[in-house]
């Protein structure tokens, strides 16, 4: 007979807790970046809830909602990682119970809008700032961001006068005047 005491949150805690998730994503430059549709992140310092808040509070500060949660589990990723310090580990776990509280014990039961109404509640407490911080870096300096917003980063490193610097079709026509030297053109 198997000697069932071992809670979930045991099992958890002594084999590592694991966020996954699954990419919905169809487009080429991604499925080579993220070879398979599934993915999953070994947490070693938070737990897979702590793990799926982190995730969820990061898509509410940094909303895109066409970019996969893979790109936003690199963001907890190195949530984690910081984790191992003792002192992040405790404010991230005290934010994350302060957000459940607000939110009457579970905020990830809750729907989208009332789930952002406690986020804008606690903007600039410890939690957010950490994940806001964390994600400016983790969420977009990465291929698989970097090919969802059509970024081509440092290919070659050649720079964008090189390589046309007209691929910001969003932006207006600059004035002469407000473009500067060309490299290569006298006048």
């Amino acid at each position: 007979m198997l000697d069932q005491s071992v809670s979930r949150r045991g099992f958890l805690k002594g084999s590592g807790a694991t966020l996954m998730g699954t990419l919905a994503m169809t487009s080429l430059p991604v499925a080579i970046m993220a070879p398979g549709r599934a993915w999953a992140l070994e947490l070693e310092n938070l737990t897979g809830r702590q793990g799926e808040v982190l995730l969820r509070l990061t898509r509410h500060i940094f909303p895109h909602d066409t970019l996969e949660d893979a790109v936003y589990a690199l963001v907890v990723k190195d949530l984690d990682a910081a984790s191992a310090d003792a002192a992040t580990q405790s404010m991230m776990t005290a934010g994350i119970e302060h957000l459940d509280a607000r939110a009457g014990g579970d905020w990830l039961s809750l729907d989208e809008p009332t789930q952002f109404m406690h986020v804008r509640a606690i903007a600039g407490e410890d939690l957010f700032e950490k994940v806001r911080s964390t994600a400016v870096v983790s969420l977009y300096n990465n291929e698989m961001a970097f090919r969802h917003f059509g970024y081509g980063g440092e290919l070659g490193d050649a720079g964008y006068l090189q390589r046309g610097f007209n691929d910001l079709t969003w932006l207006p026509e600059p004035p002469a005047e407000a473009s500067g030297p060309v490299m290569g053109v006298s006048g």
